[in-house]
């Protein structure tokens, strides 16, 4: 379970090693589907916000914030060649765990691949918009457009 999502956060992970971003999301489902109710669905997410790196104070700035999220959200953005490698944070655990499965989803890919990735279906499929409060489910569609926006801006 989430074998594929795991090697993705690998450092020594070659972008060819990395599994596409509909084999990551397969693993999402199967993990989902395994832990059945919502309750155990979201501890699963919260978990995903406990692995992630720490943010670095350099990138806890304005520009980084993502706006209309009930709590407060950084994401920051780096080129590697070709590729996009996001870095996040948050203040709430449900918010830092959204991040990080979308962080999982994007990060290590060209804006191509991000651009024609559709969240919104993805994250239908895993049900976790209609799982979250209406402010919570606007942040996570502004986190993901966030992620959009860096991919247009570096196409």
């Amino acid at each position: 379970m989430l074998q594929a999502a795991y090697l993705a956060l690998m450092p020594d992970a070659s972008p060819a090693d990395r599994p596409s971003i509909d084999a990551v999301l397969a693993d999402f489902i199967e993990s989902f589907d395994l832990l059945g109710d919502w309750e155990g669905r979201m501890e699963y997410v919260i978990e995903l916000g406990r692995d992630l790196a720490p943010l670095p104070d350099a990138d806890r700035i304005e520009a980084n914030k993502v706006p209309g999220c009930a709590a407060q959200v950084w994401l920051a953005v780096h080129r590697d060649g070709p590729r996009l490698v996001f870095r996040a944070d948050s203040d709430s655990a449900i918010s830092k765990g959204n991040i990080a499965l979308l962080l999982q989803l994007y990060s290590d890919r060209t804006p191509d691949q991000i651009l024609a990735f559709d969240a919104r279906a993805a994250l239908d499929r895993l049900g976790l918009p209609q799982a979250l409060t209406p402010q919570r489910a606007n942040g996570l569609n502004n986190m993901v457009g966030k992620i959009r926006q860096a991919a247009s801006a570096a196409a």
